[in-house]
């Protein structure tokens, strides 16, 4: 019986890069730092209390920005849509595609990270 999802991994050509555009761009919480593999390779854990981790690890068959960034998309949940984007425009982060209302869900906004990934903001109806 599957329980959950653990974690998520996204693979980066330079996961040092890509973590510190989450960290300190994107505003996540960097829990944890390791190496692994033959080659030490960096790994770094993002963690969001009653939510499933966010892994962003170096991987060596991942090479220059994703072609194909619509096919997994990451979303956060935020409370403020409106400042959230905001903040992020001020940050000079490339926008994707402006706020916009998906009826019975909410409202979304996607971005696109140093790697050429999608990553969304989300306000659910039910968020305030």
């Amino acid at each position: 019986m599957i329980r959950g999802i653990e974690g998520v991994l996204v693979g980066s050509q330079n996961a040092q890069k890509l973590a510190d555009f989450y960290e300190k761009t994107v505003g996540l919480k960097l829990t944890n730092e390791f190496e692994m593999g033959e080659n030490n390779e960096k790994g770094f854990e993002f963690t969001v209390k009653g939510s499933s981790g966010l892994y962003i690890m170096d991987h060596s068959e991942v090479k220059g920005k994703n072609k194909n960034p619509e096919r997994v998309i990451l979303n956060f949940e935020v409370n403020d849509i409106e400042k959230e984007v905001a903040r992020l425009k001020k940050a000079k982060v490339k926008i994707q595609q402006d706020i916009y209302h998906i009826e019975g869900y909410g409202l979304i906004a996607t971005f696109v990270d140093p790697d050429g990934n999608f990553f969304q903001f989300v306000q659910v109806r039910a968020s305030n």
